[in-house]
């Protein structure tokens, strides 16, 4: 089974087309970083596999199943998401903000929900005694980590992640991507990834999918991408970024 499949899908918003006939499949397990000019489409391809939009044509398929005919809540409850930023909830603790969904899932089974927050905090490198700190004392990348392991406390089987170290420094950036690349090799998570940065994207995607205006230019491996770009947009794409 695959994990998300698009059909035929296509987003305008009035007159303007931003994904025009999208067919694509995500497989089981793929890191696929999402890449392409702005307006491109890439987020909004993102947004669909949890329902937060739906296309105008078309159907997605989240691991054999129409989005169409899942409740949205349930389905948004086991899709992680992650976002620039992290935007935590401000008056909560780290605690708190990582166990927010654990704690609706697990209902009254509180231990649960404390391990679950234990094995994400050590799995992104946050001490312990962090988990009664508020999101204002944290750093940057502190509050990107708390982010991340709030979107994979329920365990999902998807994470989607939009430009999420896009607000952290170059050097916490780094570290940030290692653990990310780390997280998806020890859980087998499938993660769907956009960002503007092609260094980024060849460097975490298993796959790498390359957009612009809101057509599939390429999606293959970074290796096959480097050595035969599909035509002129995605050379001078690797031309002018990578390094």
């Amino acid at each position: 089974m695959n994990a998300i499949e698009y059909k035929n899908i296509s987003m305008a918003y009035g007159e303007k087309e931003i994904v025009h006939n999208l067919n694509l499949t995500v497989e089981q397990g793929e890191f696929v970083t999402i890449i392409g000019s702005s307006g491109c489409g890439k987020t909004t391809i993102l947004k669909m596999v949890n329902g937060l939009l739906a296309p105008t044509a078309g159907e997605i398929f989240v691991e054999g199943k129409s989005t169409k005919e899942l409740d949205l809540t349930e389905l948004r409850r086991n899709i992680g998401y992650a976002i620039q930023g992290s935007v935590l909830f401000p008056h909560m603790t780290v605690y708190q903000n990582i166990a927010y969904v654990p704690n609706l899932l697990n209902k009254q089974d509180k231990k649960r929900t404390e391990e679950a927050v234990s094995k994400w905090m050590q799995i992104v490198g946050l001490e312990e005694s962090m988990k009664v700190r508020y999101p204002s004392e944290l750093s940057g990348g502190q509050q990107q980590r708390v982010g991340i392991a709030r979107a994979l406390a329920a365990s999902p089987n998807i994470l989607l992640m939009d430009e999420p170290f896009g607000a952290v420094d170059e050097i916490t950036r780094g570290m940030l991507q290692d653990e990310i690349s780390r997280i998806h090799k020890e859980t087998g998570i499938t993660i769907l990834f956009v960002t503007h940065d092609i260094n980024e994207a060849m460097k975490l995607g298993t796959k790498v999918l390359v957009m612009d205006k809101g057509a599939v230019q390429q999606y293959d491996r970074p290796e096959a991408i480097q050595q035969n770009p599909a035509n002129e947009f995605v050379a001078a794409l690797l031309s002018r970024s990578l390094r």
